[in-house]
């Protein structure tokens, strides 16, 4: 019962001191958003940082690449009706692009 009770008390406290639960030490998306606007903002003074700080801060993240798959559903769903031939040449053409997110 001991060991028992010593091997959970350990992985417990393993669990509590993992970086997902000790909020103080894992930076969230804004903090590092932050952090990069800073860094961005380099010597600028008064209104002028104010007023980049704010657009910078306000600004959605550049989108992520499609991946292939998702590449293969966007073309799939365009090619419906297609076939033979000018499906597999619609195919080719829409998955080497790279389509609209």
């Amino acid at each position: 019962m001991k060991i028992q009770s010593a091997i959970a008390t350990l992985v417990l406290g393993a669990v509590l001191t993992s970086p997902m639960f000790t909020p103080a030490f894992a930076q969230n998306s804004q903090q590092t958003k932050m952090a990069d606007c800073n860094k961005q903002a380099g010597d600028k003074k008064g209104d002028d940082r104010k007023a980049f700080m704010k657009t910078c801060l306000s600004s959605k993240p550049a989108a992520a690449p499609m991946t292939q798959q998702e590449k293969m559903k966007v073309c799939n769903t365009q090619a419906t009706g297609k076939k033979g031939d000018d499906r597999k040449a619609f195919m080719k053409t829409c998955l080497s692009s790279a389509p609209a997110n």
